[in-house]
């Protein structure tokens, strides 16, 4: 392993400092250092330097780190080369025992803060996105423990690490080499636990998103689900079968069912962490279809077998619902997930089929591929007997939403300014945003003009405003005066867009139903 040193001063420099095991290094041993730790990574993180200043300014935590190596980590990055930009890196070797590899991120503009333009927090991404690939360059070396800079925010340092480690690897023999990211030193440690259970909230939906669908049937999310649960004593979670959604008569639900031979499921969970057991819950509603070959109206064959995530939200609302128990969040939420296949067969539906929703509303099935309407139809009826303090539904929907904003956030519909302010500014503290669209009349008269029956489940202009007219045949199902519907098809999968996520299944928005969560926890607002 070599010092990404190209100067020769900087090589003579090298040549001077301990090498792992050497013996300790000079210089008081500052609190969270300890001589026999050994073998672990650090990942430190530096500001850009700004024009009035005469070096790039390291953290608290580089800093001290600096001071316990006699200043060698401040000389070697003056020597080998530009400052570093935000989310790059250099690795330097041998410049303490018990880090033999340090890793120094750049993390861009020091209280660069909230950006209006981009409907973020700066701060916050460039802390997850520099920590991210520092983490990753320290598994790439094979070490099996790495401490993170909590780099001013320890929250966002921790999601970065967790988030930024993760990969699906279930079923292959060859696997990347196990990770651990810990806290460097002990400041921030609360914010750093709670970045953690968020991150693993997340990686929880890209597991079950990115897993294959024979892997992963309605029964076996369920149950998955089901046993991430099982410790939380105030959780009850219902696996109804396929007889129970015959007796609630969800017939749209059922329709599209019917056409696999893997049976339906209805996910129903209750997490009671308010202060009453009666006060109004947070319901969320999530689209479970594990695997959508598009029925009749049978999709093309390239890129199908992604259609394995069209459960994402479900798989996005359970997770809320996971971390929120492991945050012991003081309000009632539940959850229900319809689950099922949607697959072509001599007993699925047929384009031009009208079919039963559960509360007396017919819909003509005009087209086999626009199947998770019909879920969320039942599911959002279902979701008015509880009384709800607000009903967010999340769906991998359209993918007309993808053509709309692509992968930069999810779309939110919604009949609620209340609950849209709340949505927004949780997405700007996780960085995956959300952007309201429109809920307008205008499509909802291209739903309800059917030759056949109340509705149809596409719009009459076939493709204009897919994604809107999508929202509009859910807004037939909704009464509450608080409902948002997140279209989440554009930020299903993640190729490079978002530097903290590797490349696959990306469970968004994940993260910001938590933090939306969280904040209504504590919002003593009365919607009613």
């Amino acid at each position: 392993m070599l010092l990404l040193l190209p100067w020769a001063a900087a090589r003579r420099l090298a040549r001077s400092l301990p090498l792992p095991g050497s013996g300790p290094a000079r210089g008081p041993s500052p609190r969270g250092y300890s001589g026999g730790a050994g073998g672990k990574g650090l990942v430190l993180g530096i500001y850009s330097r700004e024009k009035d200043e005469g070096s790039a300014q390291l953290t608290s935590a580089g800093d001290a780190f600096n001071r316990l190596v006699s200043g060698k980590l401040r000389e070697l990055l003056s020597v080998c080369g530009p400052p570093l930009k935000k989310g790059k890196t250099r690795i330097f070797h041998g410049l303490h025992q018990d880090f033999p590899s340090v890793v120094v991120v750049g993390l861009g503009k020091k209280n660069a803060g909230i950006n209006d333009q981009e409907n973020w927090n700066e701060d916050k991404e460039n802390i997850r996105a520099a920590v991210a690939v520092g983490c990753r360059q320290i598994q790439d070396l094979e070490i099996p423990c790495v401490e993170v800079d909590p780099c001013g925010d320890a929250q966002a340092a921790a999601e970065g690490a967790v988030l930024g480690l993760h990969e699906y690897n279930e079923l292959k023999q060859k696997k990347k080499p196990l990770v651990t990211p810990q806290l460097h030193g002990s400041a921030g440690s609360e914010a750093w636990q709670k970045g953690v259970i968020y991150a693993e909230g997340q990686n929880l939906a890209r597991y079950l998103m990115e897993a294959p669908a024979n892997h992963v049937t309605p029964i076996k999310f369920a149950e998955h689900i089901e046993q991430k649960l099982r410790s939380f004593s105030n959780v009850k979670v219902h696996i109804r079968p396929e007889s129970w959604i015959a007796t609630e008569q969800m017939g749209a639900f059922l329709s599209v069912a019917k056409g696999s031979a893997e049976p339906p499921i209805f996910l129903e969970i209750h997490y009671s962490g308010g202060a009453n057991a009666s006060d109004s819950p947070l319901v969320f509603v999530g689209k479970g279809v594990t695997f959508d070959s598009g029925g009749i109206s049978l999709k093309p064959s390239s890129g199908m077998d992604a259609m394995r995530a069209d459960m994402g939200g479900a798989a996005t609302v359970c997770s809320a619902i996971v971390t929120a128990a492991a945050l012991n969040l003081p309000l009632n939420i539940i959850g229900l997930a319809p689950l099922c296949e949607n697959m072509p067969s001599g007993k699925a539906n047929k384009p031009g089929d009208v079919v039963r929703a559960k509360n007396g509303k017919t819909i003509q099935v005009d087209n086999t591929d626009a199947e998770g309407r019909l879920l969320l139809a039942d599911a959002l009826c279902y979701a008015h007997n509880f009384n709800a303090r607000a009903i967010v539904n999340a769906a991998t929907l359209t993918g007309a939403m993808d053509v709309a904003l692509g992968s930069a956030a999810t779309g939110v519909f919604t009949n609620s300014s209340w609950l849209w302010t709340h949505l927004f500014e949780a997405s700007i503290l996780t960085g995956d945003r959300v952007w309201r669209m429109p809920l307008f009349e205008h499509y909802t008269k291209q739903v309800t003009d059917c030759p056949l029956a109340d509705l149809s489940n596409i719009g009459k202009y076939s493709r204009a405003g897919g994604a809107c007219t999508a929202a509009a045949f859910l807004k037939q199902f909704v009464t509450a005066s608080h409902w948002a519907h997140l279209d989440i098809a554009g930020v299903m999968s993640n190729k490079d867009e978002v530097p903290y996520l590797r490349k696959g299944m990306a469970g968004r928005p994940t993260r910001t139903l938590v933090e939306f969560a969280a904040r209504l926890s504590q919002d003593s607002h009365s919607t009613k």
